[in-house]
């Protein structure tokens, strides 16, 4: 009897802690459905979230696009400098071109210039040699001849200094590029045909290019 009795109040412990740890258990089940911390949609405190991975990626298009406007900046600068330095070549080599024309227009009006003054002077040298030449037949004194020649000389030496030279024309071969042929005389010898026989009017040169033909007398 005692055996039973010991028996059955084992039971009705157990029984007892059987309950209570039942009980302790639905208490936390609850608790965790009421704060939301079930272990199926707990998650760990670092984990990032969706909010954060937008961000990132906003973040990354942003500089992505800042990178492209730069380099399309970078590349119209790039555009810009070549044209302004292709356009500064193009002007100083219009320039250059200017300077140099300008330039040898300059030389060649002071050619002109000066051609034009010597050229006036020209009738002055006719007039010296045919001086010269009635002096040489006449009687006149030595001192008249020599004045002539001198002031001849003087004038010649001058006008040389600035290019002008002689066209020698007496006895060479007859040449259209210096002479210019006012009459004909007949001559016997061979040897003297096609050569000038008398220059009728002195040719000069200035700075080798002709600046008056001689006209002279060709033998034939």
């Amino acid at each position: 009897m005692e055996n039973r009795k010991k028996e059955k109040k084992e039971k009705k412990l157990k029984n007892e802690n059987r309950k209570e740890e039942k009980a302790a258990a639905g208490t936390t089940e609850e608790t965790l459905e009421n704060s939301g911390q079930t272990e199926e949609n707990r998650k760990p405190e670092n984990a990032p979230g969706n909010e954060e991975v937008e961000v990132e990626k906003d973040s990354l298009d942003a500089a992505d696009t800042e990178a492209d406007e730069t380099e399309k900046r970078i590349q119209a600068l790039e555009e810009k400098i070549a044209k302004e330095k292709d356009d500064y070549l193009r002007l100083m080599a219009e320039f250059d071109n200017f300077r140099r024309r300008t330039s040898q227009e300059r030389l060649e009006l002071v050619s002109t210039a000066a051609a034009d003054t010597i050229k006036g002077l020209l009738p002055v040298l006719d007039d010296f040699e045919r001086a010269m030449k009635a002096l040489k037949d006449s009687s006149d004194s030595d001192t008249a001849k020599e004045g002539t020649e001198l002031i001849y000389n003087k004038l010649m030496g001058y006008l040389k200094t600035k290019g002008l030279e002689v066209i020698e024309s007496l006895g060479k071969d007859f040449d259209t590029d210096l002479h210019e042929a006012v009459a004909q005389f007949p001559v016997e010898e061979a040897d003297r045909k096609g050569k000038v026989y008398d220059v009728v009017q002195t040719g000069y040169t200035l700075n080798g290019k002709v600046l008056r033909f001689a006209k002279v007398v060709v033998a034939i």
